[in-house]
């Protein structure tokens, strides 16, 4: 029988692999397992207590909230605060970033940008949703309040990131730089074990993941991207299989370890894209990049965009390093024939 490795010991085990090894680092992801709990709790009594449904309010993207988005909400910046490490957070949900302004807080080391839970108009119908969360070292000086500098930073400088998807089962997957690994709640312990060790995306994949019914909106090169992919080719085990989900996190776990694209693009009434490059797009595109991946906004590596806003938007191709070059391709060739 394998000795069952926790995250937290597993998060001590690998200390020294984190670029500053103070253990303040080691106890934000600690506090991020603590929330997770939490929240899911709530979500696996969905359905039971009155927490299904929106809330009634709009958040600053313009989108109904739910009221699990508040509820999760809250919960992971209780944990932030409490926990001593943050000076501040962002959150999809709020329309600012928020500052913890006590004498402690304000001598964190990290600023965390995050999604509280990605997906979640799709738990009346128990379809699988997530949390997504970015840590960043603050730019400004330690003592003082946090600034939206310390926010919009390239996603080349987190230090580290991860998800947690409530499916089937509840996992927490992140990166601190050195490879992916994947945990799952075993509720008869309460906590997260190993289970998922160093993550490796293949090279290709056969999934291919895009709402479909956008692609009369989008880039004719994605279009052709469409057509190779359910062209029937059997030396390269085309056509692939159209999967999506509709919720980012279990539409890119599935595809982290099975291989296949993520594709949301820009559309002719969303110029800019859908997906939010701090909350969304980076944090899952550094964990791609180490588990062996791509992401991309069509254009450029998604790590290297300076952000100038908290909740910019960006186009998100993600996934198996072959799939993504391929779509990449076809909207190159698509903007090259449009130059002639």
């Amino acid at each position: 029988m394998s000795k069952i490795i926790t995250l937290h010991d597993f998060i001590l085990d690998r200390q020294k692999d984190f670029a500053y090894a103070t253990g303040e680092l080691s106890s934000l992801l600690t506090d991020i397992s603590v929330a997770s709990k939490i929240v899911n709790r709530d979500v696996n009594r969905a359905g039971l207590v009155d927490i299904l449904g929106a809330k009634g309010e709009t958040n600053v993207q313009g989108e109904e909230q739910q009221k699990l988005d508040v509820i999760a909400d809250d919960a992971f910046i209780r944990a932030f605060k409490t926990g001593e490490e943050v000076c501040g957070i962002a959150s999809e949900e709020n329309d600012d970033f928020v500052v913890f302004d006590d004498e402690i807080s304000k001598q964190g080391r990290y600023v965390v940008l995050f999604d509280p839970l990605d997906g979640s108009s799709n738990i009346d119908v128990n379809v699988s949703i997530g949390t997504i969360f970015s840590i960043y070292r603050r730019v400004s000086e330690p003592g003082t309040m946090a600034t939206k500098e310390d926010f919009l930073q390239k996603g080349t400088e987190q230090v580290a990131a991860g998800y947690v998807l409530f499916g089937s089962s509840t996992m927490l997957v992140y990166t601190t730089g050195n490879g992916v690994n994947g945990f799952t709640l075993d509720p008869s312990i309460g906590e997260f074990c190993l289970s998922h060790p160093n993550i490796q995306s293949p090279e290709t994949g056969r999934i291919y993941s895009i709402n479909e019914g956008n692609l009369d909106r989008c880039d004719p090169g994605l279009k052709d991207y469409v057509q190779y992919c359910r062209a029937e080719d059997p030396s390269t085990g085309r056509p692939y299989s159209g999967r999506y989900i509709g919720s980012l996190v279990a539409d890119f776990h599935r595809n982290l370890l099975k291989g296949g694209v993520y594709v949301y693009p820009t559309t002719n009434n969303w110029p800019e894209g859908r997906l939010r490059l701090l909350y969304e797009c980076n944090p899952l595109a550094f964990i791609a990049e180490q588990a062996g991946g791509l992401a991309t906004d069509g254009h450029q590596r998604i790590m290297e965009i300076d952000p100038q806003e908290l909740h910019q938007r960006c186009g998100y191709y993600v996934g198996s390093k072959d799939m993504v070059k391929k779509a990449m391709s076809s909207l190159k060739h698509s903007e090259a024939l449009i130059h002639i």
